[in-house]
């Protein structure tokens, strides 16, 4: 720790040199800090980043549109967010600082957790979440269950919706690509007097793809996706609004192919996402008052067909293997913010009952939770000392045919200091715990499956993180960067554990510890020069320098050592946009279930790979009053690379887009 402690020392005093001369050099022009820039979900309220203690990073609407990505999954790997687990036929989970969603079933077993306008998104699959009429995404990276609760142990993911504003707008979009992929869109936003409202529809569909080698995947095809996203509001009062926001996402038929080597040609699945939120936002008229009420209802829904099968009298009758995740939920929640404080309080409550055909169960997650949240901003406010504590009831309950009721509670605390050095340079530290609670069944199954009793350990504890980080960040209107470090002690991971006489059951048995540093930085050598265009190269990195299980002194499994996103993106004011990127993943260790026999699996070496997109656009036509049109290009996988995320898994070959779209 003390090594990477004197590396952010060298980094501040090289930094602090070069601000003296940026700010001789630039006097004369206004300089803007993105340290500025407003965020929501470190703090579940306004704030501006130079008073977060955390790392954040966000990305914002512009580069969502220069992302050849159509969902969350595909746009976090190419940011180099942290490590990606993808699958034919949309299923893509997400890692950050060696922990991961979960893929399947409701987001509490997960430890990233991903939320959708700041609230519990009940799912761990990212390609289920859309990049259309998303305005921005918000990402704390480490511990965030004071804010959020339950999984926050790598980190968060905020999806966050565009609210209307300004003049309505209109557009209508058509993208045509490999392997037969067809793309419509169309869309609006605006304000009209007192009511807001911004909504997207977009329906794709493709065929089966080849990789780099010409063998074709077969059965990788989707039939359709489309998907819905509405917000609307009216603010009935100067701050005070009413507000509505529908997402529905649904998958029919996504192919579902098994490893490359064993081509399964007619599994499939069917995927949905669907929610609604009614939301109170208010406050006092330019006062230090300010609250909110929301309450959420989704559902979360995979169905697996297996057309061909040893038992294919059950499956003719058209009975796929299904899980649903329904969740409720409520937040409330009240601040007060002066020139030196600020101080959020509030309560979440969310409620799932998660029901598969696989299990003969169906079980209930129950979760209310107090949190309170406080900021300080001392020395001319450029001192800022955060800290939190939150505390978690849950109860668990297996329904059917057999089984249990049982609960648990936690406390989590966060800590945090800040320094502004000057207007464009600050020192962060962070201490913050997180959890993930028992699954139902870990506490309190009683059934039997083929033979074995699944017997629920009513004394288990949660699965624990503490986690401590420094940083710094630099932020000089064309320059931005930002480096941190971390480290963190996971403790108490649950595991099935065998017992005599047939039975199964769970203990807290591991521990590991990971350790790493994480930068980004970007540099718009347009801006330096004064010219009317963008010329902005950039980069960010995560390399975990150690990710061991303490019991083992192995390295985790899919845990990549390195992952790096760098890039340049070009734009004008005519309307040109290009953006160039390359992603690398780092090799890991995995599991080779492809060559299983059975009972050990293997353990592997996969090896890393870099993938490089390409987009560019271009306003060829302007009607002025009437709108204009827009003509694009992508390519992906523009060096023709094989790869894949997942052993056994090959991605696209060189894949080719071209798109029109009109704006109104």
């Amino acid at each position: 720790m003390k090594k990477w402690l004197g590396c952010l020392a060298v980094c501040m005093s090289l930094f602090v040199p070069g601000l003296s001369q940026a700010e001789d050099a630039q006097e004369d022009k206004e300089i803007v800090s993105t340290m500025e820039e407003v965020v929501v979900t470190a703090g579940r309220v306004e704030e501006k980043k130079k008073e977060i203690t955390s790392n954040v990073t966000v990305i914002d609407e512009e580069e969502i549109t220069n992302s050849s990505a159509r969902d969350l999954g595909d746009l976090l790997a190419e940011k180099g967010i942290g490590h990606i687990q993808k699958y034919p036929g949309n299923l893509i989970s997400l890692g950050i600082r060696g922990f991961r969603t979960e893929t399947h079933g409701n987001d509490l077993k997960g430890h990233v957790l991903i939320l959708l306008n700041g609230r519990r998104a009940a799912t761990g699959n990212v390609a289920k979440l859309m990049t259309k009429n998303i305005e921005r995404i918000e990402i704390i990276r480490g511990p965030a269950s004071v804010q959020y609760g339950s999984a926050a142990m790598g980190g968060i993911v905020n999806v966050i919706t565009k609210q209307g504003r300004g003049k309505p707008t209109v557009f209508v979009e058509g993208i045509l690509g490999s392997f037969d992929h067809e793309e419509w869109s169309t869309g609006f936003s605006g304000k009209f007097k007192k009511f807001d409202f911004s909504g997207s529809f977009t329906t794709q569909s493709m065929d089966d793809y080849d990789d780099a080698d010409g063998n074709k995947f077969q059965n990788t095809g989707i039939d359709e996706i489309s998907n819905c996203s509405l917000n609307v509001g009216f603010e009935f009062f100067p701050g005070n609004r009413i507000g509505i926001i529908y997402t529905d996402f649904d998958a029919d038929k996504a192919g579902n192919p098994g490893y490359m080597s064993m081509n399964d040609l007619d599994d499939y699945t069917d995927q949905e996402n669907e929610s609604i939120d009614f939301i109170y936002e208010g406050g006092t008229p330019n006062g230090p008052f300010s609250w909110m009420v929301r309450y959420f209802d989704s559902e979360d829904e995979d169905k697996w067909f297996d057309p061909v099968t040893s038992n294919p009298d059950f499956w003719d009758d058209g009975i796929p293997s299904e899980s649903k995740t329904d969740q409720e939920g409520a937040q409330a929640q009240a601040s007060f913010n002066s020139d030196i404080f600020l101080v959020t309080a509030g309560f979440d409550w969310v409620n799932y009952e998660v029901k598969t055909t696989w299990d003969p169960k169906k079980t209930e997650y129950d979760n209310p939770s107090y949190f309170l949240l406080a900021k300080t901003r001392l020395f001319d406010q450029r001192f800022i000392v955060s800290g939190g504590l939150r505390y978690d009831e849950y109860d668990v309950e297996v329904k059917e045919p057999a089984g249990r009721t049982e609960d648990d509670d936690n406390l989590s605390p966060r800590f945090g200091v800040a320094y502004l050095v000057t207007d464009y340079l600050k020192l962060r530290a962070n201490y913050g715990e997180a959890f993930m609670i028992p699954s139902a069944d870990q506490m309190a199954a009683d059934y039997i499956v083929w033979g074995t009793r699944y017997l629920g350990n009513p004394n288990l504890d949660p699965e624990k993180s503490k986690t401590y980080e420094g940083g710094i960040d630099f932020s000089y209107g064309f320059f931005n960067s930002s480096l941190t470090y971390f480290y963190t002690d996971f403790e108490d991971k649950i595991e099935s554990v065998a017992k005599p006489g047939g039975i199964s059951t769970w203990e807290n048995i591991n521990d590991a510890t990971i350790e790493g540093v994480e930068g980004e930085f970007s540099f718009d050598i347009g801006a330096f020069f004064g010219w009317d265009y963008e010329i902005k190269p950039y980069a960010s990195f995560v390399y975990l320098t150690e990710y061991e299980d303490e019991e083992s002194n192995e390295d985790l499994n899919y845990t990549s050592d390195l992952n790096l996103s760098y890039g340049i993106t070009v734009s004008d004011s005519r309307g040109l946009s290009a953006n160039l990127n390359f992603a690398y993943t780092g090799e890991q260790k995995v599991e080779d279930w492809e060559n299983y026999v059975w009972p050990t699996v293997d353990v592997i070496k996969k090896g890393g790979f870099t993938v490089a997109n390409f987009t560019i656009s271009k306003k060829i036509l302007d009607f002025n009053k009437y709108g204009g049109l827009t003509l694009r290009g992508e390519i992906q996988n523009l060096l023709d690379k094989e790869y894949e995320y997942v052993k056994g898994y090959p991605m696209p070959a060189r894949s080719f887009f071209i798109g029109m779209r009109y704006d109104y």
